[in-house]
């Protein structure tokens, strides 16, 4: 009779689980649901908010289908009358690496329009979207979506978000005039295609600012008069820190304060025309309520946990709820203690351990608490990520060697972050290559994702190899940051060209040690885990009492078989 009882409790809550997570997704806006996927963390830190005075952005490229691939861009000049082809690139397409390398087959899906191009355009970096040129100007992006009705899937537009980072990477010295750029060369050409409400973190040395971009609709055309995006861009204060967790995180505005709020000229007026906003509520105008309204909370919809664990991390004296609504979240904080870059990267690979979302809580993670398990919480670090980015801007440096994009493959808790000078020269040639669908030992991304398949198996034992191997790369990097600092400002007193050769071969050099690294690291684990056995190579023993399951997974164990027997 009691088996009899527990079994219908179980399957009765197992029941209403399932109707109360269909409730909700029935209940979500189309917008909603393409968000649902969307993991792209974006936290951003002011340079008096940071432990050394350089700001700081990120960006989790969280696609897990995407392009992975990174190429350098260089620097050129160019002649009077020259024009820039403006490409549709997909965040989201690749091609078969038979076929041939993404960045080369966008030019097939040209938009027609040419603009005239910078007499001199600057060399960068990107990924998915442009990173950080050599003036120290850096990027890291979140889809943050928009009201349904404003989306613009025609080929009407000959903007989307990628393309308008590397027009900025490009052209453009500082944040302010990266925003103004392409914020303009949206409303005149338009904004949309494939890409929806995106926000940008856009940092310098001096400052960091939230800009956000969203489709009119697909009526918009060039001859309308009217702007072909809205915009709107809020700045992070000097002595704070920000995220973007895939959701609209400027409110309401001033600009009558362009020192802290730029927008477009339709900011307001295009609300009011489509019934987003009242004048004549006696409410404030609010951006994000009017363009992309989140509801939700994270205790009540754990997808949206990222927002409140961001804030609960860096102020914790603050004493933020998980029932908080994430729209009534402030737009920054003042961290508690000065954030060092080290400091950042670990928040990029938080899990939660601790707190309510702890996704290893009770028997959530298996016998060796995997993490990856339990995809219930959205948290800040997700098992899905192309790679994430760390990018330092630096003001007390010349730019080429003060800007600094640290560079991680894969999911966050089995890579290792690598430092790229905004004057490096040239990528190590195996992060130009490789994809999803094809194992290829000639491709960077490829050794990481090598790891992270072996520390599934036995995650909680895999996971501190790891941790030795990032404590000799990533710490070893990070404390040799100031010497390499040092050395490349003296040759660059003497000889630009000398400096610029010194910071690529030592960003190379570092990176490709790593990915060698990484590829024995995979090694190393299969051997040593192998049939969930310790193998000691080096005594020749097997030893499987240090892989035996605990006995908290055991009795969990025991009591499922009592209860479905």
């Amino acid at each position: 009779m009691k088996k009899g009882i527990i079994l219908s409790l179980g399957l009765g809550l197992i029941l209403l689980t399932f109707l109360l997570i269909s409730g909700q997704q029935s209940g979500a806006s189309p917008d909603e649901r393409v968000l649902a996927g969307e993991n792209c963390t974006v936290i951003m830190v002011g340079k008096k908010a940071s432990a050394d005075g350089s700001t700081m952005t990120t960006h989790t490229a969280d696609c897990g289908i995407c392009d992975w691939t990174w190429r350098y861009v260089p620097p050129a000049d160019h002649k009077p009358g020259s024009t820039r082809k403006i490409y549709r690139i997909s965040q989201m397409r690749t091609w078969p690496p038979s076929e041939g390398l993404k960045w080369d087959l966008i030019k097939k899906d040209f938009t027609g329009v040419e603009i005239p191009e910078a007499p001199h355009t600057f060399g960068y970096m990107h990924g998915v979207f442009g990173y950080m040129n050599d003036q120290q100007l850096a990027i890291g992006e979140s889809t943050i979506g928009n009201r349904p009705k404003m989306s613009n899937p025609t080929q009407t537009p000959a903007f989307n978000i990628t393309m308008l980072t590397l027009l900025a990477m490009e052209r453009c010295r500082t944040a302010r005039e990266a925003i103004r750029l392409m914020g303009s060369l949206a409303e005149k050409y338009g904004y949309g295609g494939e890409d929806g409400g995106e926000m940008l973190a856009v940092a310098d040395p001096e400052e960091v600012w939230v800009f956000e971009i969203m489709p009119v609709g697909p009526l918009w055309t060039p001859d309308s008069g009217k702007p072909g995006a809205l915009w709107c861009a809020q700045r992070v204060p000097d002595d704070q820190v920000s995220v973007c967790p895939n959701e609209s995180r400027i409110g309401e505005i001033d600009l009558n304060n362009p020192d802290f709020f730029m927008a477009s000229p339709n900011v307001i007026s295009y609300a009011v025309e489509n019934g987003y906003w009242d004048p004549k509520s006696g409410q404030p105008f609010s951006w994000k309520k009017a363009y992309s309204p989140a509801e939700g909370n994270a205790k009540d919809q754990p997808r949206r946990a990222r927002m409140w664990r961001f804030f609960d991390l860096v102020s914790p004296s603050s004493k933020f709820s998980p029932s908080l609504p994430n729209m009534n979240f402030p737009f920054s904080v003042r961290p508690d203690r000065p954030l060092s870059v080290k400091d950042v990267m670990e928040m990029t690979r938080d899990k939660g351990y601790g707190t309510f979302f702890d996704p290893t809580r009770g028997i959530r993670g298996g016998p060796y608490k995997n993490p990856n398990y339990d995809s219930a919480a959205r948290l800040i670090s997700v098992r899905n990520a192309e790679y994430t980015t760390v990018t330092q801007c630096r003001g007390w440096l010349p730019a080429a060697i003060g800007g600094i994009v640290w560079l991680s493959w894969g999911a966050q808790d089995t890579a290792c972050y690598m430092p790229f000078y905004a004057g490096t020269k040239a990528l190590p040639p195996s992060f130009s290559v490789g994809d999803h669908w094809v194992f290829n030992r000639q491709s960077a991304r490829w050794a990481f994702d090598y790891v992270d398949f072996h520390a599934q198996v036995a995650y909680s034992v895999a996971i501190e190899e790891i941790k030795r191997a990032r404590e000799k790369w990533e710490d070893g990097a990070l404390n040799q940051i100031p010497d390499i600092d040092r050395k490349a400002l003296e040759l660059y007193q003497k000889n630009q060209a000398k400096a610029l050769e010194f910071l690529t071969a030592f960003s190379v050099s570092n990176a490709e040690a790593v990915v060698k690294a990484w590829w024995q690291l995979g090694d190393d684990l299969l051997v040593k885990f192998n049939h969930l056995s310790y193998y000691n190579s080096e005594r020749r023993t097997v030893d499987r009492r240090k892989m035996d399951f605990p006995e908290a997974w055991k009795k969990a164990v025991r009591i499922i078989d009592i209860i479905f027997e």
